[in-house]
């Protein structure tokens, strides 16, 4: 049996109806909906001597090619399908909800699969990715410089039972030269897009939401304007932490990378560190004198958060010298703090 479903009544069945894409390789690595499984009607060529034919020929000669093209692999699409949805329940989607997931669904209710099929496809879907941007949240942005230790905060933070989405996880980015770590590959912007819209679903939009202080950039990969703009607007925690254990703490972090990787992200930020900054900064690398390497890039990044902060509405920042202490009772102190701030939901109103 085959049903049709909308994008938003498939989501609420998300975690028991598994969800094959049937676009090709390169469209589902473009951008998918998370979790979701490639069962690839066409291979990429396949697709492309189709579309040539739709335009060049006619719709009835693409449709015969593309069933020449898919004739022998029908076998292979029901055991995939299985393997993937043993209790032959599943769900189904093209890009607009046409031929190809139709074909697909077809195919696997002749065998005996209970199938849903999303309406509108992958472009409808993508439209609600839109509309969760659109939302207003209760955002609290977590600032501080350079090592401060915001993202071990946030994630203390859930631990503890708060709302936080981590941006630079998503972005596989950790939103410096420095930031992709030499080993986290970014998403596509589409695929950032889509797993940030994911997250975001989760949340309750009534609650406070933590986000760590980024640029609209991470890496190569946009924050989407809308849900930057709340970003803006929202009140900033900037804690403060003494420097010395800001060096300590990232010479830590970056003393076990690849020396090589280092070098040459120093070098991209040359024009910005100086010509003598950076000549240190690389020999104290060579010489393993991380924490000599560390306190002289500081010099840039902690004047570029200074410059950032002060482009903010003053009154929507709010400080907090953070003690040096557990993890825990870290994300305790701040979540006192910010419990005595007078707080104004300018994106709820």
């Amino acid at each position: 049996m085959t049903r049709s479903i909308t994008i938003n009544n498939f989501l609420l069945l998300a975690d028991t109806v598994p969800l094959v894409d049937v676009r090709t390789p390169a469209e589902f690595d473009h951008g998918h909906i998370p979790g979701a499984f490639n069962l690839p009607l066409f291979s990429n060529e396949e697709r492309i001597k189709v579309g040539t034919t739709y335009k060049q020929v006619s719709r009835e000669e693409a449709i015969l090619l593309g069933f020449d093209l898919v004739g022998p692999k029908w076998s292979g699409f029901i055991k995939r399908a299985l393997e993937i949805a043993p209790g032959k329940k599943i769900a189904v989607h093209c890009w607009r909800g046409g031929m190809r997931s139709g074909a697909m669904a077809w195919a696997l209710d002749l065998y005996g699969f209970e199938v849903y099929l999303i309406q509108g496809g992958y472009k409808k879907y993508r439209n609600w990715v839109h509309q969760q941007f659109e939302n207003k949240y209760q955002l609290r942005i977590l600032g501080g410089m350079t090592g401060s230790g915001k993202t071990r905060i946030l994630h203390q933070l859930k631990a503890m039972g708060e709302q936080m989405i981590d941006l630079e996880d998503l972005a596989q980015h950790q939103g410096s030269s420095y930031g992709t770590m030499n080993k986290m590959v970014q998403p596509t912007q589409e695929q950032f897009e889509n797993n940030l819209a994911h997250e975001l679903s989760k949340l309750n939009i009534q609650l406070k939401i933590w986000v760590e202080d980024e640029s609209i950039t991470i890496g190569k990969r946009s924050v989407p304007n809308p849900f930057w703009y709340q970003m803006r607007d929202a009140p900033l925690i900037n804690i403060k932490v003494d420097v010395n254990h800001r060096i300590t703490s990232l010479a830590a972090e970056y003393g076990r990378l690849d020396k090589d990787f280092l070098v040459e992200c120093t070098e991209r930020i040359h024009k910005r560190l100086g010509p003598e900054q950076t000549k240190h900064a690389i020999t104290a690398i060579r010489e393993n004198r991380m924490e000599d390497f560390i306190r002289l890039v500081l010099v840039y990044y902690d004047k570029t958060y200074r410059a950032g902060l002060t482009k903010r509405n003053q009154a929507r920042v709010f400080s907090l010298d953070i003690d040096d202490g557990s993890i825990g009772s870290q994300a305790t102190q701040l979540l006192n703090f910010t419990n005595t701030i007078p707080v104004t939901e300018q994106a709820l109103t």
